[in-house]
């Protein structure tokens, strides 16, 4: 039994020392060695990996992008286009705007200048205020920054109100000179037909004489009727016939 043990342990000793043992242990540290190259193989496989899906989302992103600039690029074309269309159509306006103001600047100003001379030869109410109304138009007419519609609008507007002179009924106050004297009376017109006054104490009337140009008294039968006439002007009595002279139109 003690030469066996003995017999064991000798093989035992031979054996580790052997070339076949060396070699063993070259390959397992071999082994060892392809174990841990593989684990960082693995390792830069993964970062690879990673980065490739990182490298990936970033092009389905520029892809998409890329689509939308398209898109937005063939919109914007669209846009200019159409933008390019709109300012053809405002030049050619603009031409016509030209046009229409040579054609019309001539009959503007004749209409003002007509207007001008009917308040002149007209009976003499309101005469500041009708006279403004002229001025103002001719300043107009020469403004470049109002538009030709607008000149035209301010003409017809003045010309509708003259057109309202001739069939409405007013009274007003202003100043007179009566008997060399300025004073103050209230003023009755009846349309166009007929231009009165009286003074603030009722003891005088008159009235706008076309035919001789002047202001002349009337009969103090007819103070009663000027005075009516004022009521129902300043709405403070009901409509009735009035008994007035006028001057019976010329053919």
């Amino acid at each position: 039994m003690v030469f066996r043990r003995l017999l064991s342990v000798s093989i035992c000793a031979v054996v580790i020392g052997s070339p076949l043992a060396l070699a063993v242990d070259d390959s397992i540290e071999t082994q060892k060695a392809i174990n841990r190259d593989s684990a960082s193989t693995q390792s830069r496989i993964n970062e690879l990996d990673d980065q490739a899906k990182q490298d990936f989302q970033q092009y389905r992103s520029a892809v998409k992008r890329s689509e939308s600039l398209e898109i937005y690029n063939r919109q914007m074309g669209r846009l200019v286009s159409s933008q390019n269309e709109e300012m053809d159509k405002i030049r050619s306006q603009i031409e016509e705007i030209d046009t229409i103001e040579t054609g019309a600047l001539p009959l503007m100003i004749e209409m003002t200048d007509t207007l001008a001379e009917l308040v002149e030869a007209d009976a003499p109410f309101l005469e500041q205020e009708r006279q403004e109304r002229v001025d103002n138009l001719r300043d107009l007419v020469d403004r470049a920054d109002v538009t030709v519609g607008e000149k035209y609008r301010r003409i017809l507007e003045a010309y509708q109100v003259e057109l309202e002179y001739g069939r409405t009924i007013e009274a007003y106050r202003g100043d007179l000179v009566v008997d060399d004297e300025a004073r103050r009376v209230d003023f009755l017109r009846i349309g166009r037909v007929g231009l009165y006054y009286q003074t603030l104490d009722g003891e005088n009337s008159g009235r706008w004489n076309p035919s001789e140009d002047r202001w002349e008294k009337i009969q103090p039968s007819y103070l009663e009727s000027v005075e009516e006439g004022l009521r129902i002007a300043r709405d403070q009595a009901p409509p009735e016939l009035l008994t007035l002279p006028i001057n019976a139109p010329e053919q």
